[in-house]
């Protein structure tokens, strides 16, 4: 429902809401989004945001500019905040709380195999294999992964690797894999093996020191000596790993979240610590973007509603969330059970463990909020130093959403030539807008022609009115790369002052660039002591490194197949069986024929083609 409201007729359009669950939209005049909430009553809660006395001075301000209310009416509250995180990613409201949003969470994967493999996952889970997670980041899921290969000897070689072992790998000759590729275990002790590594995943730690106690003492009685001292090494690892725990469990919580609202400074730290199985996998310091432009303080308690909204779309909720953040825990209790379509217990006030949990969250939090005050005070100034060094007339709302974009090209001798183009965003590089560019149609090695097809690709739009022109574009290179900007833009029809190229200096030494401008200012040297510098040499040499992995990725993927393209009936789906079944070409030219044979709808007459257009040899 959409309605225009105002302060003479706001009675009337509150008193024809509905008194359901569902999302509300608040709009200016111009159009543009000021906030979208959810409500289990809609009646109630947009009629409070209307009330002459109590609101805060952030609520005030923002009533002032509403011009039109939209409603949507849901079956459930779950739904009402599904519905309110997919228009906050859409709309980008002014006056929300905003979380970036991961890709996707990282989690531990066990395949479904008749040897599983364990690795790093990232994406969405399926009911196929088994996952564990998510972690609050990478650098967990790794070490867990470590312990499980310490302890339980999974393996975690891709399945290339696998099937195509003469004998056992690196891993499996320092003792931390149990090498089933060369089937030096059994399938029914792997399996074993890894149902122990998930007891373990999910906090059954007891249980599986118990059995393999047991099983060692069975093996010593009867004078298995060998396997006994296997199994009494794996106990002092599994032991040794119980002992690393900073963290002890209260028994019944194995899954727990605990959530930390810090505010300092006019900037906000949510710092959200995981227990998985009984064990602390860490911590993850969340940043939120809000408009400076509201007034008064932020709450904790809004802070917090708007992270547990926005994070548990995302993934689900343990059993237990721990927080001091929550105004109304009964109401925090109800939005995280609605998430998760199941009884989430919500604790205020921890005591115990769980207080001890909880206080070493907020240790995190200050250690990571400090960190990110100074980071951003030294950003700031950069940013300050940028716009005064380049003379840059923007208000402090241009100053705030400032825009830079980088262009480099990279290629080998002319193989693979791409371009990449990174964007400064706000205070810090946006990787979301990030895009790589494949140069085609001229010729190899020509840089110049190489960025006038990039600036063209990428501004014409611009010009057209379809995209917004940033506030500085930065060419990694001098005068011919400039010049060349220099056209592109006047045959757009785009302002040619926001073109400056970054000329690399003497022994191409960060700290001795000379920036270059297409409208016909004078050469700027700014001195290695310049902050300014530093921020234009942190975007380039991010463009730089952009580029070269597009490059090297696109350089590998054609001389991975090249050769194969060569033979006679090999076409794309063949060709991509065969790299699929054995990795990559490394793996191809080490199969023998017999190997190359298996693959389906590869006779032996073609795999003595492939073979020896791999080795440049005939076949006997």
């Amino acid at each position: 429902m959409m309605s225009a409201i105002s302060a003479g007729n706001y009675k009337e359009v509150l008193a024809g809401l509905p008194g359901l669950p569902g999302v509300y939209r608040y709009f200016d005049e111009a159009g543009t989004c000021l906030y979208v909430g959810k409500a289990r009553d809609l009646k109630r809660r947009v009629s409070s945001y209307f009330r002459k006395t109590g609101q805060s001075p952030r609520i005030a301000l923002m009533v002032q500019k509403i011009a039109r209310l939209e409603t949507t009416v849901v079956r459930s509250e779950a739904e009402a905040l599904l519905l309110e995180n997919n228009l906050i990613k859409t709309l980008n409201p002014k006056y929300n709380i905003l979380f970036r949003d991961d890709k996707s969470y990282p989690y531990l994967k066990i395949s479904v195999d008749e040897f599983p493999r364990v690795s790093y996952y990232r994406g969405g889970v399926d009911r196929k294999n088994r996952y564990f997670g998510p972690y609050p980041n990478a650098s967990a899921v790794r070490e867990a992964i470590s312990v499980l290969q310490k302890v339980f000897h999974l393996r975690t070689c891709e399945e290339a690797v696998f099937h195509n072992r003469a004998r056992a790998c690196l891993m499996g000759q320092m003792g931390r894999c149990s090498a089933p590729c060369v089937r030096a275990v059994s399938a029914a002790q792997y399996a074993q093996d890894v149902e122990d590594a998930c007891a373990f995943l999910r906090g059954r730690t007891d249980e599986i020191m118990q059995g393999l106690t047991d099983a060692m003492m069975n093996a010593a009685e009867d004078r298995r000596y060998e396997e006994a001292a296997v199994l009494r090494d794996r106990i002092s690892l599994l032991r040794d790993v119980m002992q690393q725990q900073a963290v002890d469990t209260t028994g019944g919580d194995t899954d727990a979240d605990i959530i930390v609202v810090l505010i300092k400074n006019g900037a906000v730290c949510v710092n959200l610590a995981v227990v998985r199985g009984g064990r602390h996998l860490g911590d993850h310091a969340y940043f939120p973007d809000f408009s400076r432009s509201l007034g008064g303080e932020l709450s904790a308690d809004e802070v917090f509603e708007a992270f547990i909204s926005h994070h548990y779309c995302g993934v689900p909720a343990p059993d237990v969330v721990i927080s001091q953040a929550a105004a109304d825990p009964k109401e925090a209790a109800r939005i995280l059970s609605a998430l998760a379509g199941r009884k989430v217990t919500f604790v205020h006030e921890p005591q115990m463990t769980r207080r001890k949990w909880y206080e070493m969250a907020v240790t995190n939090a200050v250690i990571a909020l400090d960190r990110h005050i100074a980071e951003s005070a030294g950003e700031s100034r950069r940013i300050d130093d940028l716009i005064s060094a380049l003379k840059l007339e923007l208000t402090p709302e241009e100053r705030q959403a400032l825009r830079i974009e980088c262009f480099d090209i990279s290629h080998t001798a002319g193989e693979a030539t791409q371009a990449s183009c990174v964007v400064f965003e706000g205070t810090r590089m946006n990787s979301s807008l990030y895009r790589r560019f494949n140069i085609e149609g001229i010729t190899p090695g020509d840089d110049y022609a190489a960025m006038r097809q990039v600036l063209e690709r990428r501004y014409a739009p611009v010009a057209r009115g379809e995209a917004r022109l940033p506030d500085l574009v930065l060419v990694d290179g001098g005068r011919g790369q400039v010049h060349m900007a220099r056209d592109v833009f006047s045959e757009l029809g785009l302002d040619i002052s926001v073109i400056v190229g970054v000329a690399k200096g003497e022994g191409r030494k960060t700290g001795l660039e000379t920036l270059v401008f297409a409208d016909g200012r004078e050469p700027l040297v700014l001195g290695s002591a310049s902050p300014a510098l530093m921020l234009i040499a942190m975007i380039r040499d991010e463009a730089h490194r952009f580029a070269i992995t597009g490059m090297r990725a696109k350089r590998s993927k054609t001389r991975q197949t090249s050769r194969l393209e060569d033979i006679e009936g090999i076409g794309p789906v063949r060709r991509r069986k065969l790299l699929t079944h054995f990795g990559g070409m490394k793996t191809l030219k080490n199969a023998s024929i017999e190997d190359i044979a298996k693959i389906d709808g590869i006779s032996r007459k073609l795999a003595e083609q492939i073979y020896s257009q791999l080795h440049g040899a005939q076949v006997a």
